[in-house]
């Protein structure tokens, strides 16, 4: 008699067989573009203050206190001068992002890297991240969605206008379910985004074996804890800026802004 067949072995799921790949790409997306796009972009945002400190006397002769809100407002137009833009965020903003989203989730409901990215620290990291993650894709599509389609998610979301940058997001972050609320909301889910930048930072130098001994760890530690301080402050700061303009008075300098360039561009001659 013949000997029985064995069965077939059971094919091993696509993720199973390409994780430590898509790990790596997954903490690269993380870092590239998504990370080094936060860094202008709270740069940008904080200009709101820091521009009343370099550029008031710049602009000096749209009013008093115009620094920042020219600042904020010359950035906001040069952003959405950019020729191609729809395509930048789709693929250099919304494509990675659903692709870190993703593999995110899955990384985290399989619970895998736990034990291999968390090895010489506390399992709170591990939480932290995890649920940094949940709130930073939640807050990013609600961000994203609320500035190109105009999504309010009653009034959660800023009714953001390009032409009066500064003094459409100073209102919003005043108003809310009560006076600052949203900019309560905001200050949340920024911190969360840059505590989960900072930290996959750490955890990306594992994941690429840069960082193999626990003296390099934390090492690389306590340099990502400088920039994610570095970024909590430009975020917060941000925040407290629009939250405490006059909304008006900035609204009156960007109107001033727009008159002056409708009068200097050639087509007005």
């Amino acid at each position: 008699m013949s000997e029985p067949h064995a069965h077939a072995s059971k094919p091993t799921p696509f993720l199973e067989r390409h994780y430590h790949l898509l790990r790596r790409l997954h903490s690269l997306s993380g870092v590239v573009p998504i990370g080094v796009f936060l860094l202008p972009h709270l740069t940008t945002n904080s200009s709101i203050v820091w521009g009343e400190v370099f550029n008031a006397r710049k602009y000096a002769e749209l009013g008093a206190g115009a620094g920042g809100v020219a600042t904020f407002q010359h950035e906001v137009n040069f952003i959405h001068d950019l020729p191609a833009l729809i395509f930048i965020e789709i693929f250099v903003l919304w494509l990675p992002i659903a692709y870190h989203a993703i593999l995110g989730v899955y990384f985290a409901r399989s619970g895998r890297s736990n034990t291999e990215r968390y090895g010489y620290q506390g399992n709170w990291r591990y939480a932290m991240q995890r649920a940094t993650g949940y709130l930073g894709v939640l807050f990013l599509f609600m961000h994203i969605s609320s500035l190109r389609w105009g999504w309010s998610y009653g009034g959660l979301m800023p009714g953001f206008d390009a032409n009066h940058a500064a003094s459409t997001t100073a209102l919003h972050l005043q108003q809310g379910l009560f006076p600052y609320f949203n900019a309560i909301f905001y200050a949340v889910c920024v911190l969360a985004l840059v505590f989960h930048f900072a930290n996959g930072l750490w955890t990306a130098a594992i994941t690429w074996g840069l960082t193999v001994s626990k003296q390099a760890q934390q090492r690389w530690g306590y340099v990502c804890a400088g920039i994610g301080f570095a970024l909590a402050a430009a975020g917060v700061t941000a925040v407290v800026g629009f939250a405490t303009l006059d909304a008006a008075g900035a609204k009156d300098i960007e109107t001033k802004m727009r008159a002056t360039t409708a009068a200097e561009s050639p087509s007005a001659g």
